[in-house]
């Protein structure tokens, strides 16, 4: 439902523009962070339903918040959706093993991007 809200963890700020416009233009509760240590700082106040994640983040990555995340009970069932450039072999999978429940690889699609975050909150796959 676009009314869900949706947390972005990206250290581009072009990226985080873009996505925040698109999503928030879809009707979804966006918030935003820059790195892990804001994302976790948002947390704290914003129970997200969704969060595309980028994984090359400064300082403790997408992975690792990814293992973070899905370990906290009081996270673990957020979905979470790897939003990344990484698309060599293997980085999917990386992704899916640290708990990543999607991935879409960069650039960002900005037609397919909104029917991705929805078919993931409605707990399908894309």
């Amino acid at each position: 439902m676009a009314s869900d809200a949706v947390l972005i963890v990206d250290d581009n700020p072009q990226n985080l523009k873009l996505v925040r416009v698109l999503l928030a233009g879809e009707g979804y509760a966006v918030r935003t962070a820059a790195d892990a240590e804001e994302a976790l700082a948002v947390l704290e106040t914003f129970t997200p339903r969704l969060i595309l994640m980028d994984l090359q983040l400064p300082g403790m990555d997408g992975l690792q918040l990814t293992r973070r995340l899905k370990s906290d009970p009081a996270h673990s069932g957020i979905v979470i959706v790897a939003l990344t450039a990484y698309a060599m072999k293997g980085d999917e999978a990386k992704a899916r093993a640290a708990g990543c429940d999607g991935y879409i690889t960069k650039p960002i699609d900005i037609d397919a991007l909104p029917e991705l975050v929805a078919t993931h909150l409605a707990g399908g796959r894309e």
